[in-house]
């Protein structure tokens, strides 16, 4: 062993500074992470820990209680526990030792500036524990840790989260929640004393918060101290944000293990997920760190996304190909590039109670294969896409009725139904491998480009057979390993991450797919608010947004062609539409919105998202700014009546404030309609040049708007 640690390290990178002081045996404890703190030399860090020091107060230890990346009992500390677990009863405490640290700055590694490794012991509970910390140049902070048993017999581990401390000013949270068709519903509330916690238990869903963000009063897009963790996991998972009476508060996060899904007999490891801090000042802030660090990955997609039809909420289960290729010939003559046929194409599955499982293509609606429609697709200069649910089974399948022990389930009894379906346990060697080799052999048969991989229920008693042992962890690493395979197999395939649209919504399920389904909804007033804080997290070229019916399948809200267009123009824009039902004019319309967005893609896949923060919440102003500057694409948007009509001027954020921008609306977003005719504002009609400092400290007067309208500005600097 080499001696104890007995320095602090200061981590700089994409504008952020993570100070660790690695003093001694205790593990490291963060002096500060947030913004970048400039060069401080060897003083400076001492100083800053002297001046770090809490005083010793009545009724609490006679000693300071540090906060390590792992919080502790044994140190003080009671609050949550980072590590929870036992050996039969015994080992329940845990009092880690560092006997290493090790510092390094990766060469050429297009994601990690510098990487932090402490390595510790307890002799006592005979444990090991490893901490990786990494700061990304994108100026993210990324934790994991790995917990060994060092001794004879089980070590039961129910929960291994990593912490990060948060400011006192820090005294608002903010997350989210949703459901079905609803997802990405922000909610807030103060930072009290006291523990708010957020955990999935069904393995996904669309109450999951994506990003748990604390901040400072009245926190919002562009303004106030934010600071949030996200667990990049796409099983069970937990976050929380936690405020005690010694001073001290954090976020922290981790799998949520079920009991006994752990169990560490002797030099057995568990690692647990990456664990993401990402701050800034609102907002925007924050998730520019997120989007920074997505798009400098190397698997992050280069090529431009390709526009998109997929035939759902065209044809749903009636696959009939004459109607699917006159689909086709319509969605190329407007300019999709990318043709998905999705729900009801194999075994039984003529609607949703059956066939789920068997994976074959139904000769009853493909009496020919898929090749003929497969070779028109291609024929069209478009790619072809096929949709699958490989993790579910229905009761009603060859699958299910062959081994109804391949289900997730307590043996003895079956989980409650949903949406007809079970979930395939992919711990079985036999399920995983008749899902992978059906898998392939598809995509053998056929010239297939893209895959939209499905999960339409929550893991409800998720018990492996005959065994009965809780199973999340297993399947979302089985997961993992089918993807990487079936990725391996065909490196040029792109796969989509849909769970009844946003339920998979991860950057574990990202680092193995290339877009997620925003949502199921595709009303474009529900899509407002589920894209906008989608991009906590997510840029946009990452998120799929299609433009749908005159009339929403979902809300039944009808809505103009223009709004629905403009509310998916920034996103990887598809096509949910049965387009051989609609008029000539509607296609021409279509086809000048694609046709813009294709002008516009770089930037709107490239640029910086941007939101601005407006009094009156029935109006909504988001776009992209070009990385340099120079170029922005804009939308106002009327969810609803303002309070005020006119509505007064609107500010353009993420602008360079010393550069002059040439300002005009976009078309097709430029026709602002009303009952009583044009309500644009007079430089409507003439583009207007200001800097960058007035366009966002002043603003424009915006058009009046009817309710669930919206329209384009760009900007370009001269």
């Amino acid at each position: 062993m080499t001696e104890p640690s007995t320095d602090i390290r200061h981590l700089r990178a994409g504008g952020t500074s993570l100070v660790l002081d690695c003093t001694g045996t205790a593990l490291p404890r963060v002096l500060h992470w947030g913004a970048d703190l400039g060069d401080l030399d060897g003083a400076d860090l001492a100083t800053l820990r002297r001046v770090s020091e809490p005083p010793l107060v009545s009724g609490q230890a006679d000693v300071v209680v540090p906060l390590g990346l792992l919080a502790e009992h044994s140190a003080g500390w009671l609050g949550t526990p980072g590590l929870v677990g036992h050996r039969a009863g015994t080992d329940f405490s845990t009092a880690f030792a560092v006997f290493a640290v090790e510092d390094e700055t990766p060469d050429e590694d297009p994601v990690v500036a510098r990487r932090v490794v402490a390595r510790a012991d307890d002799a006592t509970a005979r444990l090991g524990l490893v901490v990786v910390v990494e700061l990304l140049h994108a100026g993210l902070v990324r934790m994991r840790g790995q917990v060994t048993n060092l001794g004879d017999g089980v070590f039961d581990l129910a929960a291994l989260d990593l912490a990060l401390p948060v400011p006192t000013e820090a005294v608002e949270i903010l997350d989210l929640t949703g459901r079905h068709l609803r997802e990405r519903s922000p909610q807030r509330h103060a930072f009290t004393l006291g523990t708010h916690l957020r955990e999935s238990r069904g393995a996904r869903g669309p109450d999951a918060s994506l990003v748990l963000a604390v901040g400072t009063p009245g926190l919002a897009w562009r303004r106030g101290e934010v600071r949030g963790v996200h667990v990049a996991w796409s099983g069970n998972t937990r976050t929380y944000a936690e405020r005690t009476n010694l001073g001290l508060s954090l976020v922290a996060g981790g799998e949520l293990l079920l009991p006994g899904e752990v169990r560490l007999g002797p030099d057995e490891s568990y690692t647990g997920p990456w664990v993401y801090g990402s701050h800034g000042t609102g907002l925007d802030g924050l998730s520019g760190r997120f989007h920074r660090f997505l798009r400098g990955r190397p698997e992050h997609p280069r090529r431009p996304r390709p526009v998109t039809l997929n035939v759902w909420e065209a044809v749903y289960f009636d696959h009939d190909l004459a109607r699917l290729t006159r689909l086709a010939d319509v969605a190329a003559s407007v300019g999709v590039e990318r043709y998905v046929l999705d729900d009801g194409w194999f075994g039984s599955r003529r609607d949703d109670t059956s066939g789920l499982g068997d994976w074959v293509v139904s000769p009853e609606a493909w009496p020919h294969g898929l090749g003929p429609l497969v070779e028109h697709v291609h024929g069209l200069g478009m790619e072809f896409g096929l949709w699958f649910e490989p993790e579910m089974v229905n009761p009603d399948s060859d699958l299910y009725r062959a081994h109804p022990e391949w289900i997730l389930a307590v043996p003895g009894r079956v989980p409650v139904p949903m949406r007809h379906q079970q979930v395939l346990d992919l711990t079985h060697a036999g399920a995983y491998a008749h899902v992978r080799d059906q898998i392939l052999a598809v995509l053998a048969a056929y010239p297939i480009d893209y895959l939209k991989w499905d999960y339409n229920r929550d893991l409800v008693e998720p018990g492996h057979q005959p065994t009965g042992r809780a199973a999340v962890h297993e399947q979302t690493r089985a997961l993992y390993r089918l993807l990487d395979e079936i990725r391996a197999a065909h490196p040029g395939l792109e796969i989509e991450s849909c769970a009844s649209g946003g339920g998979r919504v991860d950057l574990g399920i990202l680092a193995r797919t290339d877009r997620v389904w925003g949502s199921d909804s595709i009303d474009p007033l529900e899509r407002q608010q589920i894209e906008a804080y989608t991009s906590l997290l997510l840029p946009p070229e990452l998120v799929g947004s299609h433009i749908g019916s005159p009339v929403s399948h979902t809300t039944g809200r009808a809505h103009a062609l223009d709004f629905r267009a403009a509310t998916a123009f920034f996103s990887h824009l598809g096509i949910e539409w049965d387009l051989t039902a609609a008029s000539p004019a509607e296609h021409d319309r279509l086809r000048e919105w694609v046709s813009a967005h294709k002008a516009h893609r770089p930037l709107l896949h490239g640029g910086t998202v941007v939101h601005a923060d407006y009094a009156d919440d029935a109006i909504w102003v988001h776009g992209v700014v070009a990385p340099d500057g120079g170029e922005a694409i804009v939308t106002i948007v009327a969810l609803a009546t303002t309070v005020a009509s006119p509505p007064g001027r609107l500010r353009i954020p993420g602008l360079a404030p010393d550069a002059h921008y040439r300002l005009t609306p976009l078309a097709p977003g430029d026709v602002v309609h009303g009952r009583t005719g044009h309500r644009a504002p007079p430089w409507w009609a003439e583009p207007v040049t200001l800097p960058g400092a007035v366009l966002g400290g002043v603003g424009v007067q915006a058009p009046v708007l009817n309710p669930e309208q919206a329209v384009l500005l760009h900007l370009v600097r001269v």
